[in-house]
């Protein structure tokens, strides 16, 4: 099934309260014929618009190549969630790489975070950027152990934008009567992720760039020059970015053996006024400990933004907004009636270890995906360190490569099903509380 057309109208956005409030952008013409470039960059999101933007800085040609609308895919309808570091803690990062590219890892995804900023700041992108993601715990195992990350960051990385708070500090923050407790940290964001993206391709095309939306890539012809197909043309490049995530289908198998899509749902609720006070009386994003996360934050007009409910299948299921209502009125069973008025899915990807895959899958192509929920940063940051890498720096490119990426056991064809079962049993988990 093509992951392109297979929930959305095509040349659509998602009937999201994102596309409703955002900027509008004129749409970028499709590519027809044949055109060169230094680089063809395959995907409209934050990874390929950030790759765009650096490379166009750099004086390169390059040419974006969009198979529906920027910011069309995880990108415009994501939960607006910017954090700091991996999206696996240090503690188990260590465990995993060692201490020295632990840190590295840690200070690249300070970078992404800073990167994010200064990007609103010099572009001027309106998109409602706000302080503070709150991590916050269901149990009191959980509770401890958030506690103990919060002092391994202040002790082994100096890092003291974290809070951490007990029962009562937190209900100040998110009086929800299903969390213990939680931590605060004031050094991450979060923002109107579709105005980013657009934000972005806006100042891309400012720099030069060359964006083509409403043009499907079905081929790459790999060389020393390679050939990008498109339906209505053609690009013959130097080097190809993969920026696709969780839309790439069959364009590069390695890949797809370690990147699988998949399906999470947010709904926005009615305008919520006074009783904001009893959702989140301060304006922090939250997030919870359970393995199938909920995430939620405000909008700028006093909405609840709520993201949970897991799928299994890449079809969205027929009533999105009951799908996210179950877990929201877990965790605020007093909106257990409130009215939804936006509600939309949305296809991101994942990985075996649920860290980024950064790879050079040829001589002259590039890829980043699979950023698990934590993409806000890191594939704006990765667009920018591919940029980097295709003008000779390699760095940063090279430490987020080497993390050790497994394909999904039976590769591509055996993955969903796989996921399926190990999915189902940590939902379980998490209902009875273990």
């Amino acid at each position: 099934m093509n992951l392109l057309f297979a929930n959305d109208r095509r040349g659509a956005y998602p009937d999201s309260w994102y596309a409703a409030t955002a900027t509008p952008l004129d749409r970028f013409a499709p590519l027809k014929g044949a055109t060169k470039a230094d680089v063809c960059i395959i995907g409209g999101g934050y990874t390929g618009l950030s790759s765009a933007l650096h490379l166009a800085q750099a004086g390169r040609d390059l040419v974006v190549l969009e198979a529906q609308r920027v910011g069309f895919g995880a990108s415009g309808r994501n939960g607006g969630q910017l954090g700091t570091g991996q999206r696996v803690d240090q503690m188990a990062l260590q465990k995993m790489v060692g201490a020295d590219h632990a840190r590295q890892l840690w200070e690249l995804g300070l970078e992404a975070v800073a990167l994010c900023k200064d990007l609103i700041n010099e572009h001027q992108i309106d998109c409602h950027l706000k302080p503070g993601v709150a991590w916050t715990a269901s149990d009191t195992a959980d509770l401890s152990h958030l506690h103990e990350y919060a002092d391994f960051l202040g002790d082994r990385y100096g890092y003291d934008q974290i809070e951490k708070l007990d029962h009562s500090a937190l209900q100040s923050v998110c009086p929800s009567p299903d969390y213990k407790g939680g931590i605060l940290d004031m050094g991450a964001a979060h923002l109107h992720p579709l105005n980013f993206a657009l934000g972005l391709a806006r100042a891309a095309d400012a720099a030069g760039a060359r964006i083509f939306e409403g043009s499907a890539v079905h081929h790459i012809e790999g060389g020393k020059q390679i050939r990008v197909q498109t339906d209505a043309g053609h690009v013959i490049a130097d080097h190809v970015i993969l920026a696709c995530n969780g839309y790439l289908g069959g364009l590069n198998r390695k890949v797809a053996a370690r990147v699988m899509p998949i399906n999470n749902f947010i709904a926005a609720t009615e305008p919520l006024g006074e009783s904001v006070k009893d959702v989140l009386p301060r304006d922090v994003a939250v997030a919870d400990s359970r393995f199938v996360v909920n995430y939620f934050r405000l909008s700028h007009d006093g909405r609840l933004l709520f993201g949970g409910g897991e799928s299994y299948g890449y079809k969205f299921p027929s009533d999105i907004a009951a799908k996210v209502r179950k877990p929201m009125s877990v965790v605020f069973p007093h909106l257990k009636d409130v009215r939804i008025d936006y509600a939309w899915g949305g296809t991101l990807a994942i990985t075996m270890k649920r860290l980024p895959y950064v790879a050079r899958v040829a001589p002259n192509i590039l890829s980043a995906s699979g950023y698990s929920g934590h993409g806000v940063g890191t594939a704006t940051h990765a667009g920018m360190l591919m940029a980097r890498a295709i003008q000779g720096d390699g760095d940063g490119f090279d430490t987020m490569a080497a993390i050790p990426n497994m394909p999904f056991p039976g590769g591509p064809a055996m993955r969903n099903p796989l996921l399926v079962l190990a999915m189902s049993w940590y939902a379980m988990r998490d209902r009875l509380g273990f």
